[in-house]
């Protein structure tokens, strides 16, 4: 029977290294629907030397058996003329146990090289003795063994033939030193023996080390054991047969890369290619994580070809549903621009349709806190700025992307999942690498140690398509103990927040007046024209309104009251949050409001946001810009938005000028303005002013009260407040000033009252000291003056009144001003205030933006003034400002309101 086939000498099971001599082959058919079946064949009438065999573990005193001399040579001979090669063979005999005798040629039929000759020939196997020369091929092997035995050949050359049998090794003293030491270098080696498509048994040359290898960075199916037989998981046979057919007892080099218990990890090369690619693309193998990081030759390369196999569904992937399979193509990658950075592992981007999209950053981790953080309880957790590096990875990504075109690459969704004791609840994520210029953000950011990467489970699919380079960035990260990894002390950020802290923004005030413009960075943006700042320089938060311009309000959903946004109150928010939104910016300070918001305006790249809401017909000019340097550029921008009739001015008409009939006066008002300094604006509209002639004297009294504090420091305690006493207090920020007592409470408290600026406090009796005779009020009298605007009606209602208060605030509050008293009225003095640069009159600026109505008085004198105050409130009633937003609400419900006409 002549079967054509490959040849391959093959073992009996993954312990025993081949044992079959130089007289055995192992030869199989072609392969038809799965690996062929094999069959041995033993070259009839001749001997060669047994191979070395390894003493069975089950049997504790047999003993390791060395090769016979000319074994091994012959076994070689054999292996180089046969393997992978066409043999044909006919059967002589069978024996009652079944093994096969015969003769095998070379090529297609038995005209080729007759091996059991060419063996004998050689002086590498002997004829079986008591066999007699009684046909041709007998005779014929006689005759060329006397020809091998004259010329001294092989096992008839002189001496015993010692240096033919091998020294082997079967076992590693010390497989991490003796990876090592090779440096990577290829070894040659003969594959003797293959476990399964990736564990091979190799036989290193020249030292006879016989080694298992696993092969870097892939696993095959393998032979499970179960109840005394090995059950094979899909493909297994299949994978075995590739990498049999391809490498067993064939001549390769082995990369030997790193050790895992007594095995070692390597890359098997052949002058045909590398099996570890191969297996992967060809769906026999899938890549491992733990051993891929040790592959020297691209570990791209593998994950490619795993991928190749994937994409086609072969073999181990006949089932594989990519995690991106229901995306279409121009979700799964698309190039979009970096709006917001969220935290350290997240982004908000702007697609080309114009809607914003959440990107995860696949596999990677951002910073967390650690375990039991010594987290104060009582203070709310700013991750942000409370877990370590969270803010440094914030700030890289921010500098890197924001504003900037990315390209994004979808790697899997993540589902959303529902809450558990321990992880909260989470809506869907789309996971994608995102690179700018070819750099993987991800990847950056683990190199820095800004973030960590997830580890998966090994048949986990939904990752980056760049985990490798992940985790090698990581390791890299480790080593050079970067960011997270790092020994050092953990950068602590005190951050101020005085977002809403009245006190704290009181102080800040002057420094960030003085300052000029600062650096500040967006936070958050909450509507058109309020923001929340970071300032880096003075690490602090807060909160900013852009000045001279009014900007529609947002909805508000307060408890008991929703109310609706003003028209283009949302596209003035996007606009201002496209623009500026974690932008690097400048801001100037002005003032600030009650709330202790500060108000000024925004510059991003040389454009002035407070304009460019303007000119997008998204604000109003506010009347307060009249006398800030950019009042220009912001009515001109008001005139061309007003021509262009969008947004806020869609419904916009020019009003003919009125003209206003003069009234002939009986009684001249007397106009005699002097300057003042605002120093306190109370919460029912009064004010308190410095006079400015005596400002100096003031200025010299503080500094020798002072000096005179300091030299002589008040005993704590000393002090007993009582109610009307004149005293001295200190204020927030650190100075002694004057005060006078107008309350002692039981717990201690003292309600205290600042005679020179008009503003009160509440204090405990430590802060308090006599005030020195050399100045009290006789020497210097009380320099605040309290004061009520004429000719207006302060709101009733709560939230009408603070509106006018903050904006009185925001525009006079430490300024200086011209002040003429036009009639005196109960408690104080009423007045009219000039703004000291462009002389318009502050309280008519109220009437005109409906924050305040007209007190209509009947003197004839006034009749003029009364007037234009009260054409300044028919033109804020049209336009619907504030108090006349619904209308002219006075006539059927003023009651209600708490207003009478």
């Amino acid at each position: 029977e002549v079967t054509p086939c490959p040849g391959v000498l093959s073992s009996e099971g993954p312990q025993n290294p081949p044992v079959l001599s130089g007289c055995a082959i192992i030869v199989r058919g072609q392969p038809r629907g799965g690996p062929p079946p094999e069959r041995q064949i033993n070259l009839s009438n001749i001997r060669a030397g047994n191979l070395a065999r390894r003493a069975a573990a089950s049997q504790p005193d047999s003993k390791d058996t060395p090769d016979e001399p000319w074994g091994f040579p012959a076994r070689e001979f054999l292996r180089k003329k046969l393997i992978g090669k066409e043999v044909c063979f006919t059967v002589e005999y069978k024996t009652p146990q079944g093994r096969e005798y015969g003769m095998v040629y070379l090529g297609k039929d038995t005209s080729g090289e007759n091996i059991a000759e060419s063996l004998v020939a050689e002086g590498l196997a002997s004829r079986r003795e008591g066999i007699r020369a009684n046909n041709p091929e007998q005779s014929r092997l006689a005759e060329l063994e006397e020809q091998a035995r004259s010329a001294k050949k092989g096992m008839w050359s002189e001496g015993t033939g010692s240096h033919t049998v091998r020294d082997l090794k079967y076992s590693l003293e010390n497989p991490r030193h003796f990876v090592d030491s090779l440096h990577q270098k290829p070894v040659n080696a003969i594959i003797e023996h293959v476990r399964d498509g990736s564990v091979v048994r190799a036989l290193l040359l020249p030292d006879y080390y016989l080694v298992t290898v696993m092969l870097s960075g892939i696993k095959c199916p393998t032979f499970k054991r179960e109840a005394d037989a090995e059950v094979p998981e899909p493909f297994a046979a299949e994978a075995k047969f590739f990498t049999e057919s391809r490498l067993l007892q064939r001549d390769v080099q082995i990369v030997l890369e790193s050790c895992h218990n007594q095995n070692i990890l390597g890359t098997i090369l052949h002058p045909n290619g590398n099996i570890t690619e191969l297996l992967l693309k060809e769906g026999f193998a899938r890549c491992v994580d733990w051993s891929i990081a040790v592959y020297t030759r691209g570990a791209d390369k593998l994950r490619a070809a795993e991928r190749f196999a994937k994409e086609r569904k072969l073999r181990i992937w006949r089932d594989y549903v990519a995690p991106t399979a229901n995306l279409d193509q121009k979700d799964k990658q698309f190039v979009a621009k970096v709006m917001q950075v969220l935290n350290a592992d997240a982004i908000v981007v702007k697609l080309n349709s114009g809607d914003y999209k959440t990107i995860h950053l696949s596999s990677i981790r951002p910073p967390r806190l650690e375990g039991d953080s010594a987290q104060d309880k009582n203070r709310k957790l700013r991750p942000l700025y409370d877990i370590p590096y969270m803010f440094e990875a914030r700030e890289f990504l921010r500098k890197k992307l924001i504003g900037k075109k990315v390209n994004v690459s979808v790697d899997y969704i993540r589902p959303a999942s529902s809450a558990t004791d321990t992880v909260p609840a989470f809506s869907e994520r789309t996971c994608a690498t995102v690179s700018i210029g070819g750099i993987n953000i991800a990847e950056a950011l683990v190199s820095k140690g800004l973030a960590t990467v997830l580890r998966y489970r090994q048949d986990d699919d939904q990752r980056s398509a760049h985990y490798d380079e992940l985790l090698a960035a990581e390791a890299r990260a480790i080593k050079n103990g970067k960011g997270l990894h790092s020994k050092k002390e953990v950068p602590i950020h005190r951050v101020a927040d005085i977002s809403g802290d009245t006190q704290k923004a009181k102080q800040f005030l002057p420094f960030l007046q003085r300052a000029g413009r600062s650096e500040a960075v967006v936070e958050y943006v909450f509507s058109g024209s309020r923001l929340k700042l970071f300032l880096p320089k003075e690490t602090c938060l807060i909160t900013f309104l852009l000045a001279g311009i009014e900007c529609p309000r947002g909805a508000r959903n307060a408890p008991g009251l929703a109310q609706e946004g003003e028209p283009f109150s949302e596209e003035a928010t996007l606009f201002t949050k496209e623009l500026v939104m974690q932008r690097e910016v400048e801001v100037e300070v002005e003032s600030m409001d009650k709330a202790g918001n500060f108000i000024g305006w925004l510059h991003i790249e040389g454009v002035n946001l407070s304009v460019a809401l303007v000119e997008q017909a998204l604000s109003r000019v506010h009347f307060t810009a009249e006398r800030s340097p950019y009042c220009k550029a912001l009515l001109a921008a008001q005139d061309a938005a007003k021509q262009r009739k969008e947004k806020v001015w869609s419904h916009y008409e020019e009003t003919p000028v009125e003209e206003v009939v003069p009234v002939l006066e009986e009684k001249e008002r007397t106009t005699n303005y002097k300057p003042v300094f605002v120093t306190e604006i109370t919460d029912d509209l009064h004010f308190y002013v410095q006079d400015v002639e005596t400002g100096a004297q003031l200025e010299k009294l503080m500094e020798n009260m002072r000096a005179e504090v300091g030299a002589h420091p008040p005993v704590e305690g000393a002090f007993v407040p009582r109610r009307g006493d004149f005293c001295i207090a200190k204020f927030v920020d650190g100075e002694w000033y004057r005060a006078r007592v107008e309350k002692v409470e039981s717990g201690g408290k003292v309600h205290i009252f600042y005679i020179d600026y008009g503003n009160k406090e509440t204090l405990p009796p430590t802060r308090l000291a006599p005030l020195p005779p050399a100045f009290s009020p006789r020497v210097l009298p009380p320099q605040a003056t309290e004061y009520s605007f004429a000719f207006i009606q302060v709101p009733q209602d709560e939230e009408a009144r603070a509106d006018a208060v903050d904006s009185v605030v925001r525009d006079i509050q430490n300024t200086q001003c011209l002040l003429n008293v036009e009639h005196l009225g109960p408690g104080c003095p009423h007045v009219t205030l000039q703004f000291a640069d462009s002389k318009s009159d502050v309280g008519l600026g109220l009437v005109k933006e409906g924050l305040v109505m007209v007190e209509p008085r009947k003197e004839r004198q006034f009749q003029k003034v009364i007037t234009e105050y009260l054409n300044a409130q028919e033109a804020a009633k049209s336009a619907r400002l504030n108090l006349w937003r619904y209308g002219d609400f006075r006539a059927d419900d003023a009651d209600e309101f708490g207003y009478s006409r």
